[in-house]
């Protein structure tokens, strides 16, 4: 007697869902175990690399990625705080979501609102999500924000920041890779100018250009 083609249909949907499921909890606990993971080591590649190393494909861009991680203390000081007055000036002060900038967001039009994203959400979005924006992305980043702060800490958190956001059109990564691109110098030692023209271009890497930035760039140094 063979069975009525709803209850199959509701079978093979249950099916579906529990398998669902069970890739999101899988990916859920990779994401758990390399923030674990990288508390002393530095990752392979990231799902933003691998996303840009994909279109390169496409394209016929080339698949080069450019990037050289360099430790915290030998990325310029004036770059620090130039990314982190133009990304997230509560850095120090939240535990990985600025709940008051997510406060003032909610409260401007679309198009005056400004990211309220921390450093460690962008983190952990170029760390294992893509730039395509999605739901599921910005609840996987609320729920492993506060583990990454607890396992990394800010300054580890800062480093990874540093080295692994993408900084430019062509597979350009980190601080180091950036600054040697657009002013022939290594991401060691900068001045204040080129350190808060490179902080404006991070919401748009791929489009900005910081010998550009003039006006958001006086704004960050303000803030700096």
């Amino acid at each position: 007697m063979t069975q009525p083609k709803q209850i199959v249909k509701k079978s093979g949907l249950s099916r579906l869902f529990i398998g669902l499921l069970k890739i999101l909890g899988g990916y859920f606990i990779y994401c758990l175990l390399m923030i674990c993971f990288l508390k002393f080591f530095n990752p392979i590649f990231t799902t933003v690399q691998l996303q840009r190393l994909i279109e390169s494909g496409f394209t016929g861009e080339g698949m080069t990625i450019q990037q050289n991680r360099l430790p915290l203390l030998e990325i310029s000081q004036n770059l620090q705080d130039a990314v982190i007055a133009a990304e997230d000036d509560r850095f120090f002060e939240h535990d990985g979501v600025d709940w008051t900038e997510l406060e003032l967001a909610a409260k401007k039009s679309v198009g005056q609102m400004r990211g309220a994203s921390t450093l460690t959400q962008q983190l952990l979005k170029n760390l294992f999500f893509t730039t395509h924006r999605n739901p599921l992305r910005k609840l996987f980043e609320f729920i492993l924000t506060p583990f990454a702060e607890f396992v990394l800490g800010k300054e580890r958190i800062l480093e990874l920041y540093l080295n692994e956001v993408e900084w430019g059109k062509g597979n350009i990564f980190g601080a180091d890779a950036t600054a040697k691109h657009h002013y022939g110098i290594s991401g060691k030692s900068m001045t204040k100018n080129v350190a808060s023209r490179l902080a404006a271009i991070l919401p748009a890497p791929r489009t900005r250009i910081p010998q550009e930035m003039n006006r958001y760039s006086r704004i960050i140094r303000k803030r700096m």
